[in-house]
């Protein structure tokens, strides 16, 4: 048998095999360890290499004895083990052969996982179809809920109708489509942490379908525009705990090699929810009076299955493993796993990291642990970044297409009717096109995607700003607008598109994760509210041409946010995230701007194949649980 070290492309990682100095005192661990504030080397470190094999197994027999699973130390042992050297499995003389070929699978077959993972993922996921199908049910119902409700906001071709103040409608409008997100960002997603602290990731869940479920029927019914504003407002506090918790749940629950491409499927979901929204608004279109009442009223849909299915998941290990709960923890990770071994590996390799985590963090409140965002380096540099991509998603311009592409295309000269079947085009792009960034997300990095889409999507909405500038009585007017908003989903779909709920999902430690993504889904839908608001007054202000453009340009400072600010994640297991976030701010910046910048352009500029980059991060250790190409001879 030979053993394969990995060889990743593209990652700006190696890995340095050293030895250190150990202090038995603290339980065999380094006593040269890297600081989890501040890790000016770029080391990351496996809090269990190197701890000698007695120090080890010591170790191991004073956790369970402190976890109560006695029963299992010899399976602990054999998991510590496996833990420490992931690459070196091969080697342990206590493996048997099925234990071992389980291990090789991890790399061999890594998408061969339990049916009760993917469950999981994928039930809890639809929680985001409710998301999108609310944005194109309003988007459809904006062309008749105004009108019914004495505010329209749309100026008829045949001119200004006297006494209707359009410009005070547009406001109302615009408020009363931020509701969902208001609520979410100023209530929501901030009660997600004190939930999750008492009744864990499932029972959150289970509470955001029920608002999702009931107060979209309410919005269905309302009878006035303050009424439907304060069931969108409701709605926000079931979306913004869902936002919060389903990420952190799915990413929990995965191993690191494919955690992205499942973590995505929030993104999936929400894009399956947009195009099956523009489906329903064109399924009742024709059903007058009532027929915005069902666009609105039909996202309630995807919450049922949500409501039903969240009883038959797993608890997250890791939420258990926070509580103390060590045997329900291993019972959780039993459904998520291939074997016990597996099970038991992740089981122990967690709880090494989390102490480590504890001596830097420690305990703490709701109120301390909000503060702490901002105080301890290695968690405020996780709320930059986390910030950074949340912030990239509302400055590309997509939810100006999802909340209002049915305006912007009658605004393009588009009947009602027409404009409803070009947003059915966005929908059904931006959902296919999300499909392979289940296999770039953990291949290409999140980083890459990010740096790849965002140029794109400038470029594209410019050319949509520009072909306003076409005579309306010409048919490549709407055309030509129309495919190039649709060129612009496709490249948003695989990259900004999943990545930052995938991101922020991931990058805080255990402690701060809830809290942590509270903050990062409230800024992506703080400004999701404000765009919501301002939109129909920019499209009055700017023009159609102006608004895209200034959107283009926004893209463009997007791109430069995230070169120096947002470090890779892919394929790092949740607690090994802790050292790259120890890295300095300022030593990542610095590092893309002396290093990567010119690299990437004697490669691809001079087209130099001999350029070679030095790495950022030094591996010390066997970091990577699983990933370790093992094969047969």
């Amino acid at each position: 048998m030979t053993t394969d070290n990995y060889n990743e492309k593209g990652d700006l990682a190696h890995i340095d095999q050293t030895s250190g100095e150990y202090d038995h005192e603290r339980q065999g661990s380094r006593s040269q360890s890297v600081s989890l504030n501040r890790n000016v080397t770029a080391r990351i470190q496996n809090p269990l290499a190197g701890i000698p094999r007695d120090t080890l197994f010591y170790n191991v027999e004073q956790f369970a004895q402190e976890a109560n699973l006695q029963d299992m130390i010899p399976l602990l042992k054999k998991a510590a083990l496996v833990a420490q050297d992931p690459p070196a499995f091969e080697q342990i003389a206590e493996l048997d052969e099925v234990e071992r070929d389980a291990l090789r699978n991890e790399v061999l077959h890594k998408w061969r996982q339990p049916f009760a993972l993917y469950f999981t993922v994928i039930l809890c996921s639809i929680g985001a179809a409710v998301q999108g199908w609310d944005q194109t049910g309003s988007n459809g119902a904006n062309l008749s809920w105004p009108v019914d409700f004495g505010v329209p906001d749309a100026i008829p071709k045949s001119g200004r109708v006297p006494g209707v103040d359009y410009d005070k409608n547009s406001w109302i409008v615009g408020v009363v489509n931020s509701g969902p997100y208001i609520g979410s960002a100023f209530f929501g997603c901030w009660c997600s942490d004190p939930l999750n602290n008492y009744i864990g990731r499932r029972g959150v869940i289970f509470f955001s379908a029920i608002f999702c479920f009931f107060t979209v029927i309410g919005s269905a019914v309302s009878q006035n525009w303050e009424q439907l504003f304060v069931t969108r407002l409701l709605l926000g506090i079931g979306m913004g705990s869902k936002a919060s918790t389903v990420p952190i749940y799915a990413a929990e629950n995965c191993p690191a090699a494919i955690r992205g491409g499942l973590v995505m499927s929030w993104q999936m979901w929400t894009a399956f929810g947009i195009f099956l929204g523009f489906c329903a608004n064109l399924a009742v279109y024709d059903v007058v009076p009532i027929g915005w009442r069902l666009q609105l009223g039909s996202a309630m849909i995807p919450a049922l299955p949500l409501l039903v299915g969240t009883y038959f998941c797993p608890e997250s290990p890791r939420w258990y493993i926070k509580k103390g709960r060590y045997a329900n923890a291993f019972r959780s990770l039993c459904r998520l796993r291939n074997t016990q071994l597996q099970a038991a590996r992740d089981l122990y390799y967690i709880h090494a990291q989390i102490q480590e985590e504890a001596d830097i963090i420690g305990r703490s409140n709701y109120i301390t642990r909000f503060i702490e965002l901002f105080t301890i380096p290695r968690v405020r540099r996780a709320t930059g970044a986390s910030f950074t991509v949340m912030l990239a998603q509302q400055m590309c311009g997509i939810n100006i297409i999802a909340f209002y592409s049915s305006t912007v295309f009658v605004e393009a000269g588009a009947g009602n009717l027409e404009a409803l079947l070009a947003s059915f085009g966005f929908g059904l792009v931006n959902f296919v096109f999300a499909w392979p960034a289940v296999w770039t997300i953990d291949t290409w990095g999140r980083r890459n995607l990010l740096l790849f889409t965002f140029p794109n999507m400038a470029w594209t909405l410019l050319a949509a700003g520009l072909c306003f500038l076409i005579p309306e009585s010409s048919r490549a007017h709407l055309g030509m607008i129309a495919f190039f908003i649709f060129l612009f989903a496709a490249f948003y779909s695989p990259g900004e598109g999943p990545v930052p709920f995938t991101y922020s999902a991931e990058v805080f430690p255990l402690s701060h994760r809830e809290v942590g993504m509270a903050w990062a889904v409230a800024t992506c839908l703080f400004w999701a509210a404000v765009l919501s608001i301002s939109f129909p007054r920019i499209l009055h202000a700017f023009t159609a041409l102006g608004a895209f453009c200034f959107y283009a340009g926004l893209n463009l400072t997007a791109f430069v946010l995230i070169f120096f600010f947002v470090p890779e994640t892919k394929q790092r297991t949740l607690e090994e995230l802790d050292y790259v976030f120890a890295v300095p701010t300022r030593t990542h910046a610095k590092y893309q701007l002396t290093k990567a910048l010119p690299w990437w352009f004697k490669r691809y500029i001079l087209c130099n194949k001999r350029a070679k980059l030095e790495p950022l991060y030094h591996f010390e250790g066997a970091v990577a649980v699983g990933r370790a190409a093992v094969v047969k001879d």
